[in-house]
């Protein structure tokens, strides 16, 4: 039997899937009707988290921050089944996970952070990706469980907060992607064009696709011959902005890009691939 704490849209979705496969689920929410609500699917709602747990082999938990999951878990401990497994698919902090792993441990329990990318609609039809790293042994013994719930588990090893760490690289890319986006609708409003016609010339050229090759570019350590020159891509990220500025509206990051570029070019480097700009954030281990 498995407890759900935390019924949001993901937790709700994961809950209504796991019974979808057959498997008895007690579920817990801080607003309660959102756990009562789950129970036209199958689902034992509890008003109280430590009675929510009672009986679990596996408790999964789809929380908020750091705070909130040490919180409820301190609040469930008393109801917990001898050598039962916390599953933990919140977006925490390395140092948190880290952290979490060793003390339940000491009080005898498993802990496991397996954060996700996945949003409701893959939480209900088990798509997605999931993120695990740490013991070995504990991820195998999981892994089959884990595997049902989503599309792909990506193990990253025995470095116990690295998927923790890989889950917050990858929502800092989602972030500057989307902030870059509103930027770039910002510009189109300001040159009147609709957003049909920027949907278009994604739909005919994707940026996505030369990721890869970015990274690459980006981390290597060489500069020297570029594709777009600094200097040409600072002189068109001043053509965005001014185009912004005549057009009325106001762009949030591009500015900042514009700044780092000058700070690049005034150091030397305005005849160097563009890319340059990221040397200083490689690390050492690249």
């Amino acid at each position: 039997m498995i407890a759900f704490l935390g019924m949001g849209h993901l937790g709700a979705n994961f809950v209504r899937a796991l019974i979808s496969k057959g498997e008895q689920v007690q579920v817990w929410n801080r607003t309660a009707s959102k756990a009562t609500a789950l129970e036209t699917y199958g689902a034992k709602a509890f008003p109280e988290v430590a009675d929510a747990v009672k009986g679990a082999g596996r408790i999964h938990l789809t929380l908020k921050d750091d705070h909130s999951v040490n919180e409820i878990l301190a609040a469930a401990v008393s109801g917990f089944k001898a050598g039962a497994v916390i599953i933990d698919h919140t977006t925490t902090s390395t140092d948190g996970a880290i952290q979490r792993t060793r003390e339940w441990q000491e009080r005898g329990f498993t802990y496991l952070h397996a954060p996700v990318f996945m949003g409701p609609q893959n939480a209900l039809e088990s798509t997605g990706y999931m993120l695990v790293s740490g013991d070995q042994t504990v991820i195998g013994r999981q892994e089959q469980a884990l595997s049902k719930m989503t599309g792909k588990v990506i193990n990253f090893g025995d470095t116990v907060g690295k998927a923790a760490s890989m889950k917050l690289l990858g929502n800092s890319f989602l972030v500057g992607l989307t902030a870059g986006l509103a930027d770039t609708l910002s510009l189109a409003k300001a040159l009147d064009i609709p957003v049909s016609d920027l949907s278009a010339l994604f739909d005919n050229w994707n940026p996505g696709g030369a990721l890869p090759a970015r990274l690459q570019r980006m981390t290597s350590g060489n500069y020297n011959n570029p594709s777009w020159e600094l200097s040409m891509a600072r002189k068109d990220t001043q053509l965005f902005i001014e185009a912004a500025a005549k057009g009325g509206t106001q762009l949030a990051v591009l500015p900042a890009i514009a700044a780092e570029m000058d700070r690049w070019i005034k150091n030397g480097h305005g005849n160097d691939d563009w890319t340059v700009i990221g040397k200083d954030s490689i690390s050492s281990k690249v």
